[in-house]
């Protein structure tokens, strides 16, 4: 398994800690027990374009950090927030914004920082989640030879949003201004389109299905979980790496939304190119024994399953090494 710039800085740092938290979605913090604790940020030019309302950056910032909750099982209870917001940032619309998507969750904020900061905004949010008693957390570790590999939504689409807003799309308020070349679109093809965009600026953390897989009792055996940020591909390595497993994935069983791979053509895109690699899905990730499944209204899908060793993708009946593709923060983009 080929180790990326972000990883092996991981895994070196991890082996210098004397008792190393990291390596899962959020640290279980082992003095206080029941809290997991997340932070991550959202950079203009980075995660954001620099020009993206303030309203829309709130949720979006805490759309992500809650991700890391639900791959926890975790429930969301205090937020700590440092912003540090170029000129002209409207404080106040991204505040109401922040409040009123926190109380949707339960979240209280708590209390961080403001600064200015000419070079563009930086929002970093620090998350504290709680679980129930009789609950377990969801750990990377934990997959076992012979459960099943399931996807918590459909993926690929936020990428696809990504290229359209690299080429000109924008939020503006509910709508979504799409680029003059889409007018060539049909109809249906527009409508997917937006979709895309408002996936990739506005994604929905799958809390209610991290705390169904937190739910399943001990005796179901272990759970391994995590969100997918960086790609299918990217994530499932680091996920099989922390369980010292394989696993095999069928890319017909995918999920995609309607119109996904229609427009992928129309941008010029591989649609399992970027469902496999394009990242900011903010689905889950996980492996579940093969007689349980979860409810159908949590919108899971069986992708595949976890082996004994060695990465695998199965595409018209062809088996082929499964590339540790996906996003990494500290090369100069995808490898």
């Amino acid at each position: 398994m080929s180790a990326n710039g972000e990883d092996r800085l991981l895994r070196w740092l991890r082996g210098r800690l004397v008792t190393p938290l990291i390596g899962d979605d959020a640290a279980i913090l082992p003095s206080l027990g029941a809290v997991a604790v997340t932070v991550d940020s959202q950079i203009a030019g980075v995660h954001f374009p620099p020009d993206l309302a303030e309203a829309d950056l709130a949720r979006r910032l805490l759309a992500v950090n809650l991700s890391d909750l639900a791959a926890m099982g975790a429930i969301p209870a205090y937020a700590f927030l440092a912003l540090s917001a170029a000129p002209g940032f409207d404080h106040k619309k991204f505040f109401l914004s922040f409040l009123a998507a926190g109380r949707r969750y339960g979240l209280t904020l708590a209390g961080g920082d403001l600064a200015r900061h000419p070079g563009g905004t930086i929002a970093t949010l620090t998350l504290i989640g709680t679980k129930d008693e009789d609950a377990r957390w969801l750990q990377r570790r934990g997959a076992e030879p012979g459960h099943a590999l399931w996807l918590g939504g459909t993926v690929g689409e936020s990428a696809a949003g990504r290229l359209l807003i690299e080429r000109g799309a924008r939020l503006a308020g509910s709508r979504v201004d799409l680029p003059a070349f889409c007018q060539a679109f049909s109809s249906p093809l527009r409508a997917a389109a937006r979709r895309a965009v408002r996936r990739h600026l506005r994604p929905q953390p799958q809390l209610a299905l991290g705390r169904w897989l937190g739910a399943q009792p001990a005796t179901s055996a272990t759970i391994a979980a995590m969100d997918v940020s960086d790609g299918v591909a990217r994530d499932l390595h680091r996920l099989c790496h922390e369980s010292g497993v394989g696993a095999e994935i069928a890319a017909e069983a995918l999920p995609f939304t309607a119109s996904f791979t229609t427009l992928c053509a129309a941008l010029g895109a591989d649609p399992l190119e970027l469902a496999l690699a394009g990242g900011e899905d903010y689905v889950l990730i996980f492996t579940l024994p093969p007689e349980l499944a979860p409810p159908p209204e949590l919108g899971g899908r069986r992708i595949g399953a976890i082996t004994r060793r060695g990465l695998f993708i199965v595409r018209d009946g062809a088996r082929r090494e499964l590339s540790n593709a996906g996003w990494d923060h500290l090369s100069d983009g995808k490898k």
